[in-house]
Parts: structure tokens; C-alpha cells; sequence
């Protein structure tokens, strides 16, 4: 409730600037759209607002511009869009029988040039794509030749998580392992300005 105070007392008045530091942490999913809504019509209003935020889903709605800054360093910056362009498309596919895996790993391998990532527990396999490089349909028809029964199949962009991963590299690398390479005891923020 204290925090939901603090955003709201600065909300009152319409400054020029607003910074914001992560100022839906903490609240029930309720309380932050409100917080959301209250943010996206002072922008409407003219106000700059600088948000830092650990919910990359709150700077997908709410920034104009995202900063991605890994260890001190801008990693990356753009609208929303243009960062979940940079990194094409993703395509999910969950089959009915965890024994046509390897046969839709081959067909999403032959189609990407991309061995796909699998999650054997879930029956999904997934890996990126590059933009228009294939299309629903044609994947649907290439599993369905193969004898592949897809459970859903899925051609999606890519999540501001994933390019803010893809960004700042792989944690296992940067000593993931002693609790290092976790974004936010590494200094790894990221950073909207709307």
C-alpha cells in the first residue's frame, strides 16, 4: 500500500519529467494496471517519464523507447518493436506423443537451419526463425507430412525477455552458477523511457 502511496502522490500533479523506478513492484495485478493507466495518460498529457523496470511486459506497454542496460553498458535500444525485430520470429510446437519429437525437431530443423531447443517433460520443442523465413501453413504441412500430431503449433515474435536475454548474453557464462549472473544481483537493469 506504501508503494502504491508513493506512485500515486507523484501522479498528482502533471510534472514535465517523471522518473519512476520500478514503481509497480510489489503490487497485486489490479493495483499495477491502474498504476499503468495512470502512467500511459500522463504521457498523453506531454510528461517525459524515465521508468526503470524489471518487467520487461510493463516496458512493452508503456515505452515509447527502451534502453536495455547489462553490468553499466547499453546493450540495445529501440521502440518495442523494432528490439523484437531484431531477433526475427520464434516457432513453438507441443506434439501429442512425446515419441514425435525427434520427428518434429528434423522437420523444424530442415525448415530454420536451426536445431530446435526441446522440453521433452512438456512434449515442446522451440527455436528461432528469421523473419518470413517460414509460415504457419507450410510448418503445419511439413509436421503433418512427417506423421507428426501437433497438439498446437505456434509462429510468434519474439518477448522483450528474450531479446533482453539474447542481448546480455547467457548467465551460465558469467557465473550464473555462485548467483551472479542473475539480472538483478549482476547490476543488469532495464530501462524505458515513454
Amino acid at each position: 500500500m506504501r508503494r502504491r502511496l508513493d506512485v500515486v502522490a507523484s501522479l498528482i500533479v502533471s510534472p514535465r519529467v517523471l522518473f519512476l523506478d520500478e514503481p509497480t513492484t510489489g503490487l497485486d495485478p489490479r493495483s499495477r494496471a491502474e498504476i499503468w493507466s495512470a502512467i500511459r495518460d500522463l504521457a498523453g498529457q506531454g510528461t517525459t517519464i524515465l521508468l526503470t523496470t524489471q518487467y520487461l511486459d510493463e516496458a512493452d506497454q508503456l515505452a515509447g523507447q527502451i534502453v536495455i542496460i547489462d553490468k553499466g553498458r547499453t546493450t540495445a535500444q529501440g521502440t518495442p518493436d523494432e528490439l523484437k525485430d531484431t531477433l526475427g520470429g520464434r516457432i513453438d510446437v507441443v506434439v501429442a506423443d512425446s515419441q514425435d519429437l525427434p520427428a518434429a525437431a528434423a522437420v523444424i530443423q530442415r525448415l530454420t537451419q536451426h536445431p530446435p531447443s526441446a522440453d521433452h517433460d512438456r512434449r515442446r520443442l522451440s527455436t528461432p526463425v528469421a523473419a518470413g523465413a517460414v509460415t504457419l501453413p507450410e510448418l503445419v504441412r511439413q509436421l503433418d507430412a512427417a506423421g507428426v500430431a501437433a497438439e498446437d503449433v505456434s509462429l510468434r515474435r519474439p518477448t522483450l525477455d528474450e531479446v533482453f536475454l539474447d542481448r546480455t548474453g547467457d548467465p551460465a557464462e558469467d557465473g550464473a552458477e555462485d548467483g551472479a549472473g542473475n539480472g538483478a544481483d549482476n547490476g543488469a537493469e532495464q530501462g524505458a523511457a515513454a
